[in-house]
C-alpha cells in the first residue's frame, strides 16, 4: 500500500473516533492496512515525531538501528493531523484515489 493511502487512513480513522473510548486499534493496525508491521511501526513513529498524532512512545535500545514502538499505545489525532487532512493536497489525491477504488474506510 502507498504510504501515503495509509496516513490517510490512519489519520482519518483518528479523526472518527476522537473522544471514543472503546476505539479498536485494529482499525489503524499493519494487518488491517496490509502493511508489514515493521513499516507500519516507522509510519506510526513518524506521524508522532512529525505532532500529527500523539499516545505513541519510541524507544531505541542499543541493539536496535531504528526505534520501536512501546506498548500499549493509545495514539489520537492532534489539530496538526486534522489540518494536515483538511488541506494536504497528498492527502487530497490519496482521498480521491480511495474514493474510485471503494477503499474509503
Amino acid at each position: 500500500m502507498d504510504k501515503f493511502k495509509a496516513i490517510y487512513k490512519i489519520l482519518r480513522e483518528l479523526e472518527r473516533n476522537m473522544g471514543n473510548e472503546d476505539f479498536d486499534l485494529y482499525l489503524i493496525s499493519a494487518e488491517r492496512l496490509k502493511l508489514p508491521y515493521v513499516q507500519w511501526e516507522q509510519l506510526m513513529i513518524l506521524l508522532a515525531d512529525s505532532g500529527y498524532i500523539t499516545g505513541i512512545i519510541a524507544s531505541k535500545s542499543l541493539h536496535d538501528k531504528f526505534r520501536h514502538i512501546l506498548e500499549p499505545i493509545q495514539p489520537s489525532i492532534t489539530m496538526r493531523g486534522l489540518e494536515y487532512l483538511e488541506n494536504n493536497s497528498f492527502m487530497a489525491k490519496a482521498k480521491d484515489a480511495l474514493k474510485m477504488v471503494g477503499e474509503l474506510i
